[in-house]
């Protein structure tokens, strides 16, 4: 069977919506476009932008389950996002001009013992991936149907909040790719690491509740990691259904 993109996501806002795309442009040594260019600081966060920081400065799923639930749309020439939640209305906001809307809009996501969102901040480097360098993460749907079979039940692939989905591979494979290159349709991507995962994934994009215990199905192949992230080091055009091949 041939290995093919299967779907390509992007997440705006660092843990605030996933949003789908047909096609996406990489350009070398840069994360995906728009994807975590913005991030939520928590009270005690001293993160401004300038610099990649870890994302213990950031609201996020591993601590606030509801936030899984968020979609997003984004108006790239406009740059404003339109996050939808079950539980709250619509919001359109334009992220560096509307913080004030957006706190508005999340704070009764926010459990009253949690760091509580403080402000929005924009990349002015590296994207706010989880990685020290820019990075596309690359998702294997054998390896989340293995993980759905070991829990015995049905999961969302947004669990794992990934960019390019892939099918056609056997489950786990993509861990042998570290260190090396991988051709996504007119891109050239670097495998660097497997994706360490968190308690993030124990929450339903549906709902925004934890229910399924992630970490120990994981654990049961003895680690605690899905997916792999990569760098570009060519750039190109990826869409829906192109081919991927390791070289």
């Amino acid at each position: 069977m041939t290995a093919r993109v299967t779907e390509i996501w992007r997440h705006p806002v660092k843990s605030h919506g996933r949003e789908p795309l047909e096609r996406v442009t990489l350009t070398a040594g840069e994360a995906m476009p728009f994807d975590r260019l913005w991030a939520v600081a928590h009270e005690r966060s001293t993160a401004d932008g300038s610099t990649w920081v870890s994302c213990a400065n950031f609201s996020r799923v591993a601590k606030v389950a509801a936030l899984m639930a968020i979609t997003a749309e984004l108006d790239e020439a406009a740059e404003t996002i339109t996050l939808r939640h079950p539980d709250r209305p619509d919001l359109t906001f334009a992220p560096d001009r509307d913080a004030a809307a957006f706190l508005n809009w999340v704070r009764p996501l926010m459990p009253e013992d949690r760091l509580q969102s403080a402000r929005i901040v924009r990349a002015q480097g590296p994207a706010m991936t989880d990685s020290d360098f820019p990075s596309v993460t690359l998702c294997n749907m054998s390896s989340h149907r293995a993980v759905e079979q070991r829990v015995g039940r049905p999961l969302s692939i947004h669990r794992w909040r990934g960019n390019i989905w892939i099918d056609g591979l056997a489950p786990w494979e993509e861990f042998d790719w570290i260190d090396r290159d991988v051709r996504i349709g007119g891109a050239v991507l670097r495998v660097r690491e497997r994706t360490d995962r968190c308690a993030s994934t124990h929450s339903n994009p549906d709902t925004g509740r934890r229910d399924t215990d992630i970490l120990s199905a994981l654990g049961s192949w003895d680690h605690g990691d899905f997916s792999v992230r990569a760098e570009v080091i060519e750039g190109g055009p990826i869409v829906t259904g192109d081919h991927v091949e390791r070289i």
